[in-house]
C-alpha cells in the first residue's frame, strides 16, 4: 500500500484509502479539473514540494477516464498534473478531438445518407458504413502525445498510487468492464454483467471509455483472449464507485458532472412540439452519464446507515464494511453554459448541429444538453474550470473534514 500524504499547512490527511471517482461526459469533465484544481489547494495551499497525492485509487469511465489517467501519470507530483491537464482543457478546441472540417463532415454525412437511401438496392454500399457520427482520430493523436504510460507503471511500484481503473462496455456481450492496474496483487472479480480485467492501461482503453455510442467509434480490445468491441465505460454502469471498493478504497470522492435540475424536467417550461433529435439525443446521453453515479451514492448511503445499527462485534463479522463518500457537481447547468458558446464552435460542426436542432436563440433554445458534451472549446471549458474550482472552495471545510476522517 501507498504511503498517506504528509501534512500539509495544517490538513492532515488521513491514512485510509481514498478513491476518486471521475464519471463520464465528454466535455463536460472540464468541470471536474476545475474541482480537483481546488481540491489541491485546498489540501496544500502552500503547494509543499514534498505533498503526495491524496488519491490511492483512481476510476475513471469516458472522458473521466481521461482526467483519471492524467492524475495517475502525475501521482508523483499532484500539483504539476494538475496544471498541464488545468492547461490541456483550457486550450482545448474542437478539432483536437474529432474531426470537424467540413470535408470530413460530409463524407460521414453522405454515407449515412446514402445507406439510408440506396442500401437496400446496393449492398456493396453497406460494407463500406461509417462507424459513427464522429472521427475521433485526433484524440488518440493527442492522448498519445500527452499521456506517459511508463511514468503511471512507475508511480505505481513506488507506492504514488495503489491502482488505476478505467471502464468501458462490451457492445459483443453486453457486459460491463473494469480495466484496472496496479501494482499489489487484486484478485479480478466478476459481478452480474460486471467483470474486471487486470491489465497494462493504454491509449485505447481511454478510447473505448470515452467512445459515445454513435458519436464516436468503437474499440477492439482484448478480453480474456477474445476480441470484446468496447464503448463508452457509462453505459450499463450499475455500479460507478464498485471497482474503488474492490481496489481497497475506505472513502470516496466523487466528481459528477450532472447539475441536480437537469434530472426535473417538470421545473421546466412544457413544450408541446414534437422533440428534435437534438433535445432526444441530449436526454439519452444524461441518462446515460448522470444518472446511475447519484443512485450509487444514495444506495451507499443507505448502507452506511443500515451497518451503523449493528453493534461493533457484529459489524466485524459482516462481509459489508462502512465507506465514507463525498460528492461534488455542478452547481449551474451546463447545458445553459454551453448554449452561451455555441458560437465558437466550428462553422461546419455548428451547421451539422442545427440540423438536428441545436440553436442558442434566446427564445427557441434548444440541444444545449446534446451540445454540452461535444463543445471542446476553450472558451467553454474554461468557464466550467473556473466553475469547478469555484464549487470545490466553497466547501472548503467540507473537504478537510472529509479527507481527515478516519471510517470507524
Amino acid at each position: 500500500m501507498r504511503t498517506p500524504p504528509a501534512a500539509a499547512d495544517g490538513v492532515a490527511v488521513s491514512g485510509s484509502p481514498v478513491g476518486l471517482i471521475l464519471t463520464g461526459g465528454g466535455a463536460r469533465a472540464a468541470y471536474q479539473v476545475g474541482v480537483l484544481s481546488g481540491i489541491m489547494d485546498i489540501l496544500d495551499p502552500a503547494r509543499a514540494p514534498g505533498f503526495a497525492n491524496p488519491f490511492a485509487i483512481i476510476c475513471g469511465s469516458s472522458a473521466g477516464a481521461i482526467n483519471a489517467a492524467a492524475m495517475a501519470c502525475f501521482a508523483d507530483d499532484p500539483h504539476t498534473g494538475m496544471e498541464r491537464l488545468r492547461k490541456l482543457w483550457s486550450d482545448l478546441h474542437t478539432g483536437m478531438v474529432y474531426r470537424a472540417d467540413a470535408a470530413g463532415l460530409l463524407r460521414t454525412g453522405l454515407l449515412w445518407l446514402g445507406i439510408l437511401a440506396m442500401g437496400w438496392l446496393l449492398p456493396g454500399l453497406r460494407n463500406r458504413q461509417p462507424q459513427s457520427l464522429l472521427d475521433n482520430q485526433p484524440l488518440g493523436e493527442l492522448l498519445s502525445a500527452t499521456l506517459d504510460f511508463d511514468r503511471l507503471r512507475d508511480n505505481l511500484s513506488r507506492n504514488h498510487l495503489d491502482a488505476l481503473a478505467i471502464t468501458a462496455t462490451a457492445y459483443t456481450t453486453g457486459e460491463h468492464l473494469t480495466f484496472y492496474q496496479s501494482h499489489g496483487t487484486i484478485k479480478p472479480w466478476q459481478r452480474s454483467l460486471r467483470q474486471a480485467v487486470p491489465c497494462a492501461i493504454g491509449v485505447d482503453h481511454l478510447l473505448a471509455s470515452s467512445s459515445i455510442p454513435f458519436i464516436f467509434p468503437a474499440r477492439a480490445m482484448l478480453v480474456r483472449g477474445q476480441t470484446a468491441w468496447c464503448g463508452d465505460g457509462s453505459m450499463r454502469q450499475l455500479a460507478p464507485m464498485s471497482p474503488a471498493i474492490h481496489l481497497g478504497a475506505k472513502k470516496i470522492f466523487v466528481i459528477g458532472t450532472g447539475y441536480n435540475d437537469d434530472t426535473h424536467p417538470e421545473k421546466r417550461k412544457v413544450d408541446t412540439k414534437y422533440p428534435t433529435l437534438a433535445q432526444i439525443g441530449g436526454h439519452a446521453l444524461s441518462n446515460i452519464f448522470l444518472d446511475s453515479i447519484s443512485m450509487d451514492v444514495e444506495r451507499m448511503e443507505r448502507i452506511n446507515g443500515l451497518l451503523a445499527q449493528l453493534p461493533p462485534n457484529v459489524l466485524k463479522s459482516q462481509s459489508l464494511r462502512p465507506v465514507s463518500t463525498f460528492s461534488i457537481t455542478p452547481s449551474r447547468s451546463l447545458d445553459e453554459i454551453a448554449l452561451a458558446h455555441l458560437e465558437q464552435m466550428p462553422r461546419a460542426a455548428r451547421a451539422l448541429f442545427r440540423v438536428i436542432g441545436v440553436s442558442s436563440n434566446s427564445r427557441q433554445a434548444s440541444g444545449g444538453a446534446l451540445i454540452s458534451y461535444l463543445l471542446f472549446e476553450a472558451s467553454y471549458t474554461q468557464e466550467l474550470i473556473r466553475l469547478g474550482r469555484a464549487d470545490s472552495m466553497s466547501r472548503i471545510e467540507e473537504v478537510k473534514a472529509f479527507f481527515k476522517e478516519t471510517p470507524e
